[in-house]
């Protein structure tokens, strides 16, 4: 394909960068591309890369403003600093989106926003017909979260693109940022639910139309209240098709301490373990503490306690590490600590990047609580699956292409999995898709101590503009 004469003077700088990611396949001087950019040039590739190497170091990022971009939308918050609540389509929730749509504008981002919020800045590649490489995370937070998760992966993003704009970088496909709406599953028991919807959940959809938060308010109901889902109830207009984008990649925070540990700058991220959820509730006959004798009793409390046990047995059975089991809520009725409980209900998750292990300890669980049911002599009430995911793997030539960027900065990377739940995993099913991972202090997460300091955090951005640059050019 022949080079447009108008965009020479602003492709030249990662023109460059092209040409040596070009010559990283093949190092033959005769091979089409690599002689047709060097005719056009008039460099050898020897010295592309002399001139990547001195060009890498005046990367231009603004790390001061975008620390006091993180702190000031860490002010959007239901609850005072250092905590962040920041819950789907609240008054915060809100002010922070119209936030960081400010910052999409003023970096030169044309914005649009779809019917449940997932908002997308694109900017436009020279040859705009073709998919676009995304990126980006999200920003809600749970109650009494940190300020770094997901949003080091969207205003960094937004900063990422200011570097290449900055280097006079013309991309060839499009590069948008996008902000998902609600990763986190705090008002409505749903998690990913912007990027779900994207990946075309019909029975998504469907559902969210009898959805209610604690306060019995319906998802429609509450997305109208933020200036979403306007028209009707049909949410396909979110849908998007497999290849929509060619390649979507993911900045954030490790949030465990391998990184840290280490001492390891960056975390190419090679797999994403998926979850599958369950909701079980046990009902008993319930009396009061000191008159039921204990053969007489059905205690829903017990029922639920030696389940919870199960469920760790059977993680550490399967013979993984990469295998998790949690019990998160545990709820007794009635709740006072002189009357037997006479109902329970438990929320349990499992992890695996291994599907089929995963779906064999989910089994194991089904079957314990048959069991205990039994055996207590209670009544199983209701074991309901709420989701279970397929796992997502890396793609190969983004792992490439990040892996290439933290060598060309001279950054010590590591190959890892991550085990906690990312947007990424359903934009796996649109696009090829990729992780960075940073570290973070302490590996903590979801609660005030998160951070990720401003080294770390500028690591993570040059990665993610060089990657976009590669990827923007394939």
């Amino acid at each position: 394909m022949a080079l447009r004469s108008s965009h020479v003077h602003l492709l030249l700088p990662f023109l460059l960068l092209f040409c040596y990611f070009s010559s990283i396949s093949s190092h033959n001087s005769q091979d089409p591309t690599t002689k047709t950019m060097e005719e056009f040039s008039g460099y050898a590739i020897h010295e592309f890369e002399s001139f990547l190497s001195t060009s890498l170091h005046s990367i231009s990022l603004d790390i001061e403003t975008l620390q006091s971009q993180i702190e000031e939308l860490s002010t959007f918050s239901d609850t005072p600093a250092p905590s962040v609540t920041r819950i789907l389509y609240s008054e915060n929730d809100v002010l922070a989106r119209r936030y960081v749509k400010n910052l999409m504008g003023l970096s030169g981002l044309s914005v649009r926003e779809d019917a449940v919020g997932n908002i997308f800045g694109r900017w436009d590649g020279y040859e705009p017909e073709l998919e676009a490489v995304a990126t980006g995370s999200h920003i809600d937070a749970i109650p009494y979260a940190g300020k770094y998760d997901g949003v080091v992966g969207v205003l960094g993003a937004i900063e990422a693109i200011n570097v290449l704009r900055r280097s006079g970088f013309k991309p060839k496909r499009s590069l948008e940022v996008i902000l998902f709406t609600s990763e986190e599953p705090t008002r409505f028991g749903i998690g990913c639910l912007g990027s779900r919807l994207m990946a075309g959940s019909e029975q998504l959809a469907n559902s969210l139309k009898e959805t209610v938060d604690s306060q019995n308010m319906s998802f429609f109901d509450a997305a109208r209240s933020a200036g979403y889902a306007k028209d009707n109830e049909d949410l396909s207009t979110v849908f998007l098709k497999k290849g929509s984008y060619s390649a979507f990649v993911e900045l954030h925070i490790e949030q465990g301490p391998i990184l840290e540990e280490e001492g390891v700058s960056i975390g190419i991220v090679t797999a994403i373990a998926a979850p599958a959820s369950m909701e079980v509730e046990f009902e008993g006959n319930g009396g009061h503490a000191g008159a039921v004798l204990m053969p007489y009793r059905n205690d829903a409390g017990l029922g639920a306690a030696e389940l919870a046990l199960a469920v760790e047995k059977y993680v550490l059975e399967s013979g993984s590490i990469d295998t998790v089991g949690t019990v998160g809520i545990l709820e007794l009725h009635p709740g006072a600590i002189n009357s037997i409980p006479s109902k329970s209900h438990l929320k349990i998750d499992t992890r695996d990047i291994d599907e089929k292990r995963r779906n064999t300890v989910v089994e194991k669980i089904h079957q314990s609580a048959v069991t205990i049911a039994k055996n207590r002599r209670l009544s199983l009430t209701e074991f309901k699956i709420i989701n279970q995911d397929p796992p997502a793997l890396s793609d190969k030539s983004i792992i490439r292409a990040m892996e290439i960027a933290t060598q060309e900065l001279n950054l010590t990377h590591k190959s890892m999995i991550s085990r906690a739940y990312h947007d990424s995993l359903f934009m796996a099913r649109i696009s090829p898709m990729g992780m960075i991972f940073i570290p973070c202090y302490k590996g903590y997460s979801h609660k005030p101590e998160e951070y990720a300091s401003s080294g770390d955090i500028a690591n993570g951005v040059k990665v993610l503009a060089l990657t976009l640059a590669k990827l923007s050019q394939d």
